[in-house]
């Protein structure tokens, strides 16, 4: 793999993981439609890891803030939030069960992550299943965002609530379905606002993309780091980064709406080139 492949592989994996479009699925296609080369287990680590770095930069700041929220005894293991720095306005929006509401919900991920890790990387990769989930997902997100009332704040999630991303995390193994898309999806269907189902869908992520990370790290380590692997985890990080931002600031304005006509002509454009190389 060249470096302009790799740049281009990571700010696909990058902007993918957050905005509700599936990178997986963007990946399998990647290669599919340009005839790229398999990029291999460890550069899938290394974007992986970029993705990961993202959501820490982006996030770290509240990660202290809901520990600190957690700890029953108010012990000083951490600063607190006034000492690190700039304080999200978003923090006054979590609850002192936030952190245990996001370990509940990764649960049902890491398990079917577990179990259907083969089924990830064989017979889910059909280009038409791309297409069916891409379209569906995109279907539901659009009518539950439109015409589901979604006034919930973060602060108003319950265990129930939890659970429900959680599974809805899980069901995104599938590619074309989207983690981010699945969980935000979810989210509003139980009534969070548009902001509020995204910020627990990044939080979310935190915990399965370490998982993910660190279970296949020694595949990453055993090939080494070359121009290329690095390449696409710095591109994967920035092109994270910079979804994680401006998509928390567009959902405060506008729907999720054109996320919808993406997935529907992306499915389109793949049903027509499969059927053009058959």
């Amino acid at each position: 793999m060249n470096i302009i492949e790799a740049i281009f592989l990571g700010i696909i994996q990058g902007a993918g993981e957050f905005l509700p479009i599936s990178s997986s699925a963007h990946l399998i296609l990647a290669p599919w439609f340009f005839h790229f080369p398999d990029p291999g287990l460890a550069f899938d680590v290394a974007l992986h890891t970029g993705t990961l770095i993202a959501v820490v930069l982006y996030f770290w700041r509240d990660w202290l803030y809901i520990t600190k929220l957690a700890n029953p005894f108010k012990a000083r293991l951490f600063p607190s939030p006034d000492k690190i720095g700039r304080i999200p306005q978003s923090q006054a929006l979590y609850s002192k069960n936030i952190l245990y509401f996001l370990i509940l919900a990764t649960v049902p991920g890491a398990i079917f992550g577990y179990l259907f890790e083969s089924e990830a990387e064989t017979v889910f990769r059909s280009p038409l299943l791309i297409a069916a989930t891409l379209s569906a997902l995109g279907l539901i997100l659009y009518l539950v965002d439109r015409y589901h009332v979604h006034r919930k704040r973060l602060d108003q999630i319950t265990w129930l609530d939890s659970l429900w991303i959680g599974l809805a995390q899980a069901v995104a193994v599938i590619p074309g379905i989207s983690r981010s898309g699945s969980t935000i999806t979810t989210g509003l269907f139980l009534g969070l606002n548009r902001e509020s189902a995204a910020r627990f869908s990044f939080l979310l992520s935190t915990p399965i993309i370490f998982g993910a990370a660190v279970l296949k790290l020694p595949h990453l380590l055993k090939g080494g780091i070359d121009a290329s692997i690095f390449l696409g985890m710095l591109s994967a990080a920035i092109s994270g980064y910079i979804a994680i931002k401006y998509l928390l600031k567009f959902v405060e304005r506008s729907s999720y709406a054109m996320f919808f006509w993406y997935r529907l002509g992306l499915a389109l454009i793949i049903v027509l080139a499969y059927y053009f190389r058959a």
